[in-house]
């Protein structure tokens, strides 16, 4: 298959600064409604990735999330969510974005274009066999993430790519290919709009799916979340009615000694 940019190609729309707010908003919404079908398409190859993340995480292995620019921030925004949604350490979901920190709110210069600074990158976390790797590039060009996934490959460890154009070089170098082929951007190149929401919304099938099969979910309640705020302990305090039949304070109080629904649970019922 020859690779075509349809990311970069023409948008089906122009003369955007001539059509009015209602006309602009109504159709993004309908080129928006595209993604999730396209998402759709590439289930298959998410399950294969989630289950491999499993298997490696109940060892101990750890999912890496590397990018630059759009698809680097989502990476790193997934990877952030992870701790306070299911109470995992910062350790097991990691994400990397070129030109560090720094990127995740100002462009770096070049810093996607080095092909070797990614896996350098990971080499500062030990990365191992016993973890996956997953490179996310909307266009599937990016070289910092080409030269992560071609040396994690090489070592043995897994690994998957998310891109929105189809047979990508950064796709070539994973062994699992996840493509949602959303089209050309609204504004065209723009992929922040429709290839960001794609890969947004395969991300959140990704780790959602995996703390759920891990045991961080009990029926459909987030029982392990940290309890950072008043409206969080709200509804820890809440699950806990509901599961132990107990009044509001004693439960908020049952709640708060022991950090976690989950954990007030297990001791409440010894």
């Amino acid at each position: 298959m020859s690779f075509v940019k349809v990311t970069e190609q023409s948008s089906l729309y122009d003369n955007l600064e001539k059509k009015t707010v209602e006309e602009i908003l109504t159709e993004i919404n309908y080129e928006d409604q595209k993604v999730a079908l396209a998402v759709q398409k590439t289930i298959p190859e998410i399950e294969k990735l989630v289950t491999g993340i499993v298997e490696r995480m109940k060892k101990g292995g750890r999912l890496f999330y590397i990018g630059a620019g759009t698809s680097g921030r989502l990476g790193v925004l997934d990877a952030s969510e992870i701790p306070p949604t299911y109470g995992m350490p910062d350790t097991y979901v990691i994400g990397l974005i070129a030109g560090g920190d720094k990127a995740l709110r100002n462009p770096v210069e070049a810093a996607e274009d080095d092909l070797e600074k990614g896996w350098s990158e990971l080499k500062d976390f030990n990365i191992n066999q016993n973890d996956v790797l997953v490179g996310i590039a909307a266009s599937g060009t990016t070289p910092y993430v080409i030269g992560a996934l071609r040396n994690a490959r090489e070592n043995g460890i897994l690994t998957a790519a998310i891109c929105c154009n189809p047979g990508s070089p950064v796709a070539a170098e994973a062994e699992i290919k996840i493509e949602p082929i959303v089209g050309p951007e609204y504004v065209t190149g723009s992929t922040r709009m429709k290839s960001g929401t794609a890969q947004k919304l395969v991300l959140n099938m990704i780790s959602s799916t995996v703390m759920i099969k891990l045991g961080r979910v009990k029926g459909n309640r987030m029982v392990n979340m940290q309890l950072t705020n008043q409206k969080l302990v709200d509804r820890g305090t809440r699950m806990l009615i509901e599961e132990l039949h107990l009044p509001y304070e004693q439960a908020k109080n049952l709640l708060l000694l022991h950090g976690s629904v989950s954990d007030a649970i297990k001791n409440y019922r010894k």
